[in-house]
């Protein structure tokens, strides 16, 4: 019977928990705290900016407040602005494009590729016209995208890439690492992520400008050759604590060996679920040499469930303790919110034309990355779940 008919759960016992700390962020904090800079001036956010670029392998990192925000500099730094169009994809998180809005443009949505959660760069080059000013892919869940081609699409066409890694710290394609090759690459630090430091964010570029430009609109327009008020663009306070940079050298410490453990424990649980029928394991691309797996992504095979809504699906691995969650059951060019906005500027986006997105948002279950960091026994109690969850379907 099922937990969430009165059977007993699969798994009483909590998963790891995150985020994962010790004496090390600790003493960091507590250094950061008796320097008396806990703010503009330290030296703590402008040594996270040179290590996590160097990690990702690109020139500059600028720290700031949040993902959110990362996205809106880094696409303000790049020239989108009022009446402008931007390509990207409609399903992940909202501020993808909440971003394009506040800036004036156009979120233009591209549907995903068939059977898995990306952007369709197949779809994206006929989008293309002379109101596009950037390309906005997301690594959804830490799966890459083919930023080869992305980038080839931007020479062709002239437009900018700004890469949402929001979830993909450490991810590669072809061996290299997402945020790195392209115009800018904008990166998350909020609580759930694979780093973290509760909240934060940081953009990865090659470009000098768009670096300068960047720590600018950061720090309220300021330059480094104007006096404290003389400010020749208005810009926000986007700044990042000496807090969080302290937390956040410490966590990248972690983030290799982290990332082996996930990967090593998702090749086991795909492994374990080929015998499943309900249920089918979201594998990241051909070409993703190196997934840091933020996301453990399912489909939910909907003709077996026979018409079983996904939340309730959810509800029973929950139930039998799998931390599952519905994703983002609504794509957003239905969002409301932004659904009004592109009727107030004219865009129509048809569901019928994007099957992909519709089907992701209908049948995808998604499994935060903690479950992952154990052992065998986490990894076999999610598969265990799902079994039984399948096996028991009639009683939901």
């Amino acid at each position: 019977m099922l937990a969430i008919k009165g059977g007993e759960r699969v798994r009483v016992e909590p998963f790891p928990s995150w985020p994962v700390w010790g004496r090390e962020e600790e003493e960091a904090l507590l250094a950061a705290l008796r320097s008396g800079v806990w703010g503009r001036g330290g030296q703590l956010t402008q040594r996270l900016g040179e290590v996590f670029a160097s990690y990702i392998g690109s020139r500059f990192g600028v720290p700031c407040m949040n993902g959110t925000t990362a996205l809106k500099v880094a696409l303000r730094a790049s020239g989108v602005g009022p009446g402008d169009k931007v390509i990207t994809t409609p399903y992940t998180f909202v501020a993808t494009s909440s971003v394009i809005v506040e800036l004036g443009a156009v979120p233009i949505y591209v549907d995903i590729v068939e059977g898995g959660v990306n952007i369709d760069l197949s779809l994206v080059a006929e989008r293309v016209d002379g109101d596009v000013k950037a390309i906005l892919p997301v690594h959804v869940g830490g799966h890459p995208v083919d930023i080869d081609v992305i980038n080839s699409i931007s020479r062709e066409h002239c437009v900018s890439v700004i890469e949402d890694a929001a979830e993909a710290h450490g991810s590669e394609w072809r061996g290299r690492r997402v945020g790195s090759s392209s115009t800018a690459g904008c990166f998350s630090f909020q609580s759930s992520k694979v780093v973290t430091s509760g909240e934060g964010g940081l953009i990865t570029t090659n470009d000098e400008a768009v670096a300068s430009l960047c720590s600018s609109l950061i720090d309220c327009g300021r330059t480094p050759d104007k006096d404290w008020y003389e400010n020749d663009i208005l810009g926000y306070n986007y700044r990042m604590s000496e807090f969080q940079a302290a937390i956040l050298l410490e966590q990248m410490k972690r983030l290799d060996s982290q990332i082996e453990r996930r990967q090593q424990n998702f090749t086991l649980l795909s492994k374990l679920c080929e015998e499943l029928e309900g249920f089918s394991v979201i594998k990241p691309p051909p070409g993703a040499s190196r997934t840091c797996h933020y996301l453990v992504m399912l489909r939910v095979e909907a003709e077996l469930f026979r018409g079983v809504p996904k939340r309730r699906i959810v509800e029973a691995l929950r139930a039998e303790g799998i931390p599952a969650s519905a994703g983002w059951p609504v794509p957003l060019y239905r969002y409301p919110p932004l659904a009004r906005y592109l009727e107030h500027k004219g865009v129509r986006s048809d569901p019928d034309a994007f099957p992909n997105t519709e089907a992701a948002a209908a049948t995808h279950i998604f499994i935060h990355h903690r479950v992952l960091l154990g052992g065998y026994k986490e990894v076999e109690d999610v598969f265990k779940a799902l079994r039984k969850v399948e096996k028991n379907r009639d009683e939901l």
